[in-house]
């Protein structure tokens, strides 16, 4: 059975529509893979430290995890990023966790990003907004891969996390929306 002209038509419209989005899913998925991109006002090596100090309007990009901060520095272990550290007044931090999904925002007076662990600590009036959940406090444990958030420290009982859980916002049925007019009422005017 040959397909007609609608049937190829449709398959190469869903073809050119897969094309366009599994790049950008892929690319969420696989944000430890991307190589961290770092632009700065500074960049200072240190090779007995195996350290890379970057100051100055500090942005850090991996995949679609998007760092600024004041400073940065790289802890290198054989050959390889081991650790991130961020500090900023605050620094702040954004991840699209899906193609089309809201992003995760956050911010902290330090952070450390553990690109094998996808792991992020913010410490010190930390925030974490993920969708209608925001999460404060003193130490946030960011999962990248999986989104999990993980407020607050076991060992203390007088330092505390807050958490606002806002409601989504409900749409209008059709019978409480105003009505438009589409003729505007008469004018008494001449």
């Amino acid at each position: 059975m040959k397909p007609n002209h609608k049937q190829r038509f449709f398959f190469r419209a869903i073809l050119l529509l897969a094309c366009h989005y599994l790049p950008t899913a892929a690319a969420l998925e696989s944000d430890a893979a991307q190589p961290i991109a770092i632009d700065s006002n500074t960049a200072t090596y240190d090779e007995a430290s195996k350290t890379s100090t970057y100051t100055g309007n500090v942005i850090s990009v991996q995949g679609s995890i998007r760092v600024n901060s004041d400073k940065l520095v790289a802890y290198q272990k054989n050959g390889e990023i081991d650790k991130l550290v961020f500090t900023g007044n605050p620094a702040k931090f954004k991840q699209t966790p899906s193609a089309g999904g809201e992003d995760i925002l956050g911010n902290a007076m330090i952070g450390e990003y553990y690109p094998k662990k996808n792991l992020l600590v913010l410490q010190n009036q930390a925030v974490v907004v993920n969708g209608n959940a925001t999460y404060a406090s003193n130490l946030i444990e960011y999962d990248i891969k999986s989104s999990l958030v993980k407020a607050g420290e076991k060992s203390s009982d007088t330092k505390r996390v807050h958490v606002i859980l806002k409601p989504k916002p409900k749409d209008k049925p059709e019978s409480d929306k105003p009505e438009t007019e589409t003729n505007p009422p008469p004018t008494d005017k001449p």
